[in-house]
């Protein structure tokens, strides 16, 4: 079978809902199938954290100038930082025909979806808002009152989950990835994603009679 064109794909969720993890994890397992885009942003780097792997950390300035020259398909401001996504990797991806996943958060999800209509939007959240809260302090990585104001976003991002195409409930791992992969394997199946394909078949039918 022929190598498609990937597809954009956004993956969205609340603050502590382990979409990271899923991210990961599905790459891990699939290789061949995922390029994982690598967002920049002007937050601080955890613990562990390394610039060009799981974000290009930049300053405040360096990000208004990649915004200046066009270098990002979106970008938007949560907690007082910036995020977005660069361009170029992407395309790159997407060309060579490997599925490009965007982790942002919502508002940048519905911006990529008014750019480019065909990129399929996936919300991860875990089963209930106890263990959201529970994952949140279990990262020991921010203070209560960051904590709160977390939880005080998720309440605001959750008026948006209906504009997503999938939900994905994150409660155990290792479902949680296999769900995933296999909503994004019948994605690439849907009609209006294969129409060259079905014009090449309705014209080698014609030739037949």
């Amino acid at each position: 079978m022929m190598k498609d064109r990937g597809i954009l794909i956004v993956v969205s969720g609340f603050s502590g809902s382990g979409k990271g993890t899923i991210m990961k994890e599905l790459v891990k397992r699939y290789p061949d199938n995922y390029a994982l885009s690598v967002s920049a942003t002007t937050r601080n780097p955890r613990e562990g954290e390394v610039d060009g792997r799981e974000y290009f950390f930049r300053t405040k300035e360096e990000f208004e100038k990649m915004i200046a020259k066009d270098e990002l398909i979106e970008y938007a401001k949560y907690v007082e930082n910036y995020y977005g996504t660069p361009k170029e990797y992407v395309e790159k991806h997407l060309a060579e025909g490997k599925d490009v996943i965007l982790e942002i958060e919502i508002q940048g999800a519905l911006k990529v979806k008014k750019a480019f209509p065909d990129t399929l939007l996936l919300f991860v959240t875990p089963p209930d808002t106890k263990e959201l809260k529970r994952r949140l302090v279990g990262r020991g990585t921010e203070t209560m009152e960051v904590i709160e104001s977390r939880m005080e976003r998720a309440a605001e991002e959750s008026q948006g989950m209906h504009q997503y195409d999938y939900l994905v409930i994150n409660d155990r791992l290792d479902e949680c990835v296999e769900e995933m992969h296999s909503i994004i394997r019948c994605e690439h199946r849907k009609c209006m994603r294969n129409l060259e394909f079905m014009e090449k078949i309705q014209k080698e039918l014609k030739g037949e009679k």
